[in-house]
């Protein structure tokens, strides 16, 4: 039969919108289509967060369908015939009141902890009790197919480069700013993570291991509403944090806030082994971190008719940082390794500044009948503010006398401002999905790196290691995407993104002599996406995806002065790195909507890695730097399953593995040839207790593996026990939790690389005990609009200075 015609016959598609009794949308509701004839499922969809469902490519026929939501009486639409072409909309369906009197049963349900879509995998962390008192970036360790390394850096599927977004919108932040933000970000203000490993056209081509996107709660209550929350954790130090937010809707508009208070302190003590020239360093670095500090945000939409809406949104913060840290290296020979010749002190201390604000306008027409179009403007600024310390004094081995004293001063002020303006339209078209988009974005960092030596008690300006770096970033970019239903069993989208970047540095030395020319980069890059879905069977469903994404340097690592740590060790960016390039393949099979299987490969060209190695003026110093590897190799594989035990026994595995391959040579015998298999399991089981007591018991298993280019890591796992109850109609919840019982988060492992051996271990304040309280008041039925801002990918690379 002529293609044409076959695509022709299952041209047809139904549409509606679900609305509960209260006359509010209803999301992720089941929706599915059977065969009048044989009563065999065709097809299943789910609502979106507007209660809209469109199910497409199907043949003509006789059909009926039902609705299905927890809480609510199943829906049934009565069987309808369906010509061939025919768009047919039923418009609003409405759920009928239960019948159930809430005096005599209560009906309840909870949300599998992971569930996979064909675009994304959801990692549900709300009403967990195991997050309580924890943090986004340890809720990250928990999630499927995720690793936060020793230094927190995040990778997906075994593969660098993911970028961060907070309900749609990317996290201008990086570094030290990034792991700032994502600790002081309560788990109980969060509701799910959503993990898309292969975005399409329509997302950033940022970020080679994709995004993960951390969803905030939202409620649903019609009125005015609120909600506080209060969490008190006791490791060896003290955290807490205390928030609040509401909402006031009626038909003309909505306002939403939220407030979060943090204070607290942790640890990080790390030790390192080194060898190199000949020369043995034993160090210890202890550090003591606290914090204090609000984040805020606040909006209004207004609705203007039935299909146009106008949103404002604002977003601000404040961190103050002190950091005293404990930095000691024996010195000695490696031939003779009970012997110390000099002793460093470096301990120091630093104070940082923190500030952030974003503004949003944001357009929005949706017709509800497939055609979309929304118009976003943002702007964001960011200061930081470090203040540093650091007395250098060489010590005799019995620490009487000191033979040297350098001491140093370090004022690193970096202000950032971002402009972004994008355009996203969206139409149904030939019986699929037509999507089009441009975007705008200049982001202007200014970076001071200013240097005072400490003489007689004065500090002195060096010029000679101070400098200023100004880097200007304008990125142009523009999409094309298109999905649709090929025929009863597959699926199709794909999409074309095209990025030119014009990007200028500018390092500025105070000695004319350090001078270093512009940094000038200007390049056209494309990012092709496609993908397949073939329905096995009602319940089996196979996914194929192709993606092309790329991961700029992020602008601190540019500028190439030295960054001083202690005398012997100092850090210094790359101005001639390039951007890393990855091609990315994935299959996935996902049985019964609860068996997830995923195999993904992924080849990186000039990935972007840190590298540490010995100093060519001073046989006793290292530097940290960072360049690009010729090639990185990664095969993954990843499983999740939800399994019911018992009715009153849930339980949830998740098992991650993979290979990777790291290549460069740059010469002089510095080489990287680094191979490695890596696995994590991870398991949380959550029992109905007398008393109307829920526990949980969760933990996971990480394997031995790489960061970076050449640190070669050993295993870690923890085990984590949590009980909640809920009072007062449910309004007060009630969660105890204990994480890292048995105190093994830490991490240890070994680098070699230019002749610099180099073994290291460390841990944190992981082990600790969490009291949590919240509250909710008001109505039960508002709902805040779930809104993109522009302000995405270009402000990801921002770091947290020096």
């Amino acid at each position: 039969m002529n293609l044409a015609l076959v695509l022709a016959a299952q041209n047809a598609s139904v549409r509606g919108q679900l609305q509960d009794a209260e006359k509010i949308a209803v999301e992720f509701a089941n929706v599915v289509l059977y065969s009048a004839t044989d009563s065999s499922m065709v097809k299943v969809e789910t609502t979106d967060e507007a209660g809209l469902f469109h199910i497409k490519g199907i043949e003509a026929g006789k059909y009926y369908l039902v609705a299905s939501h927890i809480g609510s009486a199943d829906l049934e639409k009565e069987a309808f015939d369906l010509a061939a072409d025919q768009q047919l909309d039923f418009g609003v369906l409405q759920f009928a009141a239960s019948g159930i009197e809430l005096e005599e049963a209560i009906v309840t349900a909870s949300r599998v902890i992971v569930e996979t879509k064909p675009d994304r995998t959801i990692f549900n962390v709300e009403g967990t009790i195991n997050s309580t008192g924890s943090d986004a970036i340890e809720l990250l360790r928990k999630a499927p197919g995720v690793l936060v390394d020793n230094n927190n850096n995040i990778s997906v599927l075994g593969r660098a480069g993911v970028l961060l977004y907070v309900d749609g919108k990317r996290l201008p932040l990086a570094g030290d700013d990034l792991v700032n933000f994502l600790q002081n970000l309560p788990a109980e203000q969060i509701d799910r993570m959503d993990i898309i490993t292969n975005p399409g056209a329509r997302y950033e081509a940022e970020g080679n291991a994709g995004i993960i996107d951390i969803r905030l709660k939202r409620d649903k209550r019609f009125g005015a509403n609120g909600s506080v929350n209060g969490t008190y954790t006791q490791g060896r130090y003290s955290r807490s944090n205390i928030g609040g937010s509401g909402n006031f809707r009626n038909k003309a508009m909505n306002a939403f806030g939220s407030i979060s208070l943090y204070d607290g302190q942790n640890y990080n003590d790390m030790t390192f082994l080194s060898f190199q020239n000949g020369l043995r360093m034993d160090e210890v670095n202890e550090n003591v971190n606290g914090w204090q500090g609000f984040n805020i945000r606040g909006g209004v939409d207004f609705f203007l008719g039935e299909f146009h809406t106008i949103g404002i949104l604002a977003s601000g913060g404040n961190t103050d940082n002190e950091s005293r840290g404990v930095n000691v290296i024996n010195i000695g020979r490696q031939d003779a390794p009970t012997v110390v010749d000099s002793i460093l002190d470096a301990s120091a201390f630093s104070d940082a500044q923190r500030t952030q604000q974003t503004y949003n306008l944001n357009y929005r027409f949706d017709n509800q009948k497939g055609t979309t179009l929304n118009i976003d403007f943002d702007y964001g600024r960011y200061e930081n503010d470090i203040q540093r310390e650091q007395p250098n004094r060489f010590l005799d081995p019995e620490t009487r006398e000191i033979r040297t004293e350098v001491s140093n001063s370090f004022d690193t002020p970096t202000d950032i401002d971002i402009y972004t303006f994008k355009i996203d339209f969206e139409k149904d078209l030939w019986g699929g999905r037509l999507g089009v988009g441009t975007k705008f974005s200049d982001v202007i960092s200014d970076n001071s790196f200013l240097v005072f030596d400490g003489i007689n008690g004065n500090a002195v300006f060096n010029d000679s290691l101070s400098n200023t770096f100004d880097y200007d970033e304008k990125v142009y970019a523009g999409y094309i995407s298109y999905s649709r239903q090929l025929s009863e069993k597959w699926n199709f989208s794909a999409g074309l993104r095209a990025e030119y970047t014009d990007a200028t540095g500018v390092l500025q030395a105070f000695k004319e002599s350090l001078q270093e020319p512009p940094v000038e980069l200007e390049y056209l890059s494309w990012f092709p996406n496609i993908g397949f879905t073939y329905q096995l069977s009602p319940m089996q469903t196979l996914a194929l995806n192709y993606g092309r994404r790329i991961n700029r340097p992020d602008y601190n690592v540019l500028n190439p002065f030295n960054s001083q740590l202690s005398l012997l060790s100092y850090e210094k960016g790359n101005p001639f790195l390039s951007p890393e390039i990855v091609n990315n393949v994935e299959l996935g099979y996902t049985l019964n909507y609860r068996y997830n299987f995923k195999l993904s490969y992924s080849l990186t060209t000039d990935q972007i890695t840190r590298l540490i190695a010995p100093d060519e003026n001073d046989d006793r110093a290292g530097f940290i730097t960072w360049d690009n590897l010729a090639e990185q190799t990664v095969i993954g594989f990843n499983f999740s399953a939800p399994v019911e035990m018992k009715p009153w026994w849930n339980s949830y595995f998740n098992f991650s593995a993979s290979y990777l391959d790291n290549q460069a040579d740059y010469g002089d015998g510095r080489v990287v040839d680094v191979q490695a298999f890596t696995y994590s399991i991870y398991q949380q089981h959550t029992f109905d207790l007398p008393w109307a007591l829920k526990a949980e018991v969760g933990g996971y298993y990480s394997g031995p593996g790489v960061w970076g280019g050449v640190f070669e890591y050993e295993s870690s796992w923890s085990l984590d026990v949590g009980l909640q109850r809920k009072f007062m109609d449910n309004k007060l919840n009630a969660r105890l939790s204990i994480r890292d019982i048995f105190f093994e988060t830490g991490w240890d492992g070994v680098s070699e690389f230019a002749g610099l051996v180099t073994r290291g271990s460390g841990n944190w304040d992981s082990r600790s005990v969490s009291l949590s309280l919240s509250y909710n008041f008001g109505n039960q039925n508002v709902k805040s609009r779930k809104r993109k801002a522009g302000l995405e990918d270009e402000a990801g690379r921002i770091s947290g200075g020096n």
